[in-house]
């Protein structure tokens, strides 16, 4: 009776001894299981998105990270203009002198203030709007393709092609209504280069006065203390045009020449 309560006593260890470890493998298994899950996803996230990827690289072959803290000074079309980043900061000036008046826009991050002779002027918000919109758009092409990194910028990889016998990648970009400006329903193509990773051309369609569609190629390239500028032919084409068409377009010289976008006594004034 003894063996025999001491062999059930036995059996009852060994068995309690059996589900523990059962239980610790599936304790193990878990979190193991779930690390592999996690890791999983985390590894689809961070595939590499063409478009975003082929930006990284333009921006880097325009200027990278010099600028971040990038101080510059420029002329456009009888204007003086000034950049000055400080990483997601910026100040940018616009400055022209007329009938013996000088007029002086500074925007500090996206507050606009205009003074004329030294002295503050009041302004409706519709050209407040007007004035600040038209100050970014010139920094925004001038530093091409610096801003494509915003927030409110969405970019889509669109196809391979080739434009006067080279290789490009183009890339669509869209904006979101809040951040991306009073133009925000703008449509834009870059085509970037495959070997060089410059943006050689671009083009956008817009909404405002009826609507247009535009094309620009760039000629005049300069790099200024690390920072490539570049100056543009810009083309008109038909409303409607889809704009994969205009590099064919410029090819059979069916485009329009409209105007110059030419930036002048370029200087860093960070030196």
């Amino acid at each position: 009776m003894k063996i025999t309560c001491s062999l059930i006593t036995l059996l009852v260890l060994l068995s309690l001894s059996s589900c523990k470890s059962k239980e610790k493998e599936k304790a193990v298994e878990k979190p193991l299981t779930e690390t592999t899950q996690s890791i999983n996803k985390n590894t689809q996230r961070e595939e590499p998105d063409e478009a975003e990827f082929l930006v990284q690289q333009a921006i880097i072959a325009h200027g990278g990270n010099r600028y971040n803290n990038a101080h510059y000074g420029f002329t456009f079309r009888d204007k003086d203009y000034t950049f000055k980043n400080d990483n997601n900061k910026y100040i940018y000036t616009a400055s022209m002198k007329e009938k013996g008046n000088e007029t002086i826009d500074f925007l500090d991050n996206g507050q606009l203030l205009r003074s004329v002779n030294g002295k503050p002027v009041s302004l409706s918000p519709k050209d407040n709007a007007k004035y600040t919109e038209a100050l970014n758009s010139v920094i925004y092409f001038a530093t091409l393709p610096h801003k494509l990194n915003d927030k409110a910028v969405h970019k889509t990889y669109i196809e391979h092609t080739t434009i006067k016998g080279i290789d490009y990648k183009a890339i669509e970009v869209t904006f979101d209504q809040k951040g991306g400006g009073t133009d925000h329903d703008d449509v834009f193509m870059y085509w970037i280069n495959v070997k060089s990773k410059t943006i050689d051309y671009l083009a956008y369609k817009y909404e405002t006065n009826d609507g247009g569609v535009r094309f620009r190629s760039s000629y005049n390239r300069r790099t200024i203390d690390g920072i490539i500028f570049q100056d543009y032919i810009n083309y008109k084409a038909p409303i409607g045009t889809p704009l994969t068409e205009l590099p064919s377009f410029l090819e059979k010289g069916k485009l329009e020449e409209l105007s110059r976008i030419e930036t002048e006594n370029i200087v860093n004034l960070a030196k």
